[in-house]
């Protein structure tokens, strides 16, 4: 019934081809555990016992608290599939309780840095320098997501309203503005974009130099590149999207309009942010309160 599942996941539940393949991944993980400990169970007759044994696996094989509780998330939704489906009558997951982690506050690039970062980043010439420029102005001028920026087409900008229209997960369409600055350099990448590179059938706004679409490890090499002079532990486009929210925070933004420019389906994934803008209020507080 795995199959059966994941086609359930990528057509009726619309989650992303990534979500579908790291459920896949469980699964099959969890399915080889019982092969190897338990004969003559399927993975749909699997007890809670035999649940609670994987999870111990895992726990002693070092496996973070986090990356466990993804797979009981997997568990969960998968034996409940199987109730709906009236394939079991016991769900094996109810007693299994996940895992306490310790938050870790997402890493971001502090202003003075990324000011850094962007003046450095050249803004004309060539081709692959523009679109390189307009790749880290995207990340962190509209928090965009890696795949929403790879998918943007010319079509989805509106230079004369500053917004461009993304399509995000569960196929949730949301509109995004940008700064002014964003707008020239949007025009100077596609005078040049259409002047030196091959035609581009699929109208996507960022390509390669052989005229194909970008593809994830592209970005990630040149954000990597771009991101080696700041102090931040990770250096990936996720960290320009964590950028974008801890700064608009920092600055007064309300939290319910960051929830909607990122994307979030609730008020608790955007809230995370709010920590790390505490941090520089009780630094402030510290410096000017007479008190303190």
């Amino acid at each position: 019934m795995i199959d059966s599942f994941l086609k359930y996941l990528q057509f009726e539940k619309r989650v992303s081809p990534k979500t579908v393949l790291a459920y896949q991944t469980d699964l099959v993980q969890f399915n080889d555990h019982i092969n190897t400990n338990f004969s003559g169970v399927t993975i749909d007759s699997a007890s809670y016992n035999i649940v609670r044994s994987w999870i111990v696996a895992l726990f002693d094989s070092g496996i973070e608290a986090q990356s466990i509780n993804r797979k009981i998330a997997c568990l969960r939704s998968y034996y409940k599939f199987l109730l709906r489906q009236e394939l079991i009558s016991k769900d094996p997951m109810m007693k299994i309780r996940i895992l306490k982690t310790q938050k870790k506050l997402p890493s971001f690039i502090q202003e003075s840095e990324i000011a850094v970062v962007l003046d450095k980043t050249l803004s004309e010439g060539a081709f692959t320098d523009l679109r390189d420029k307009l790749i880290l102005e995207l990340l962190y001028g509209t928090g965009v997501r890696l795949s929403e920026l790879l998918s943007l087409k010319d079509s989805n900008i509106d230079l004369k309203n500053r917004t461009l229209k993304v399509r995000g997960k569960r196929n949730k369409e949301r509109v995004i503005p940008f700064t002014e600055n964003i707008v020239s350099i949007i025009n100077t990448y596609r005078e040049v974009r259409n002047r030196d590179v091959k035609s581009n059938d699929d109208g996507l706004l960022l390509i390669t130099q052989s005229g194909d679409a970008c593809y994830p490890m592209l970005v990630y090499r040149l954000v990597n590149e771009h991101l080696q002079s700041t102090n931040s532990e990770k250096k990936s486009p996720h960290v320009l999207r964590h950028t974008y929210a801890t700064h608009l925070l920092n600055k007064g933004a309300e939290i319910n309009a960051v929830k909607d420019l990122l994307g979030h389906s609730s008020l608790a994934a955007t809230q995370v942010y709010t920590h790390n803008s505490i941090d520089k209020l009780k630094k402030v507080f510290d410096q000017a309160h007479p008190k303190a």
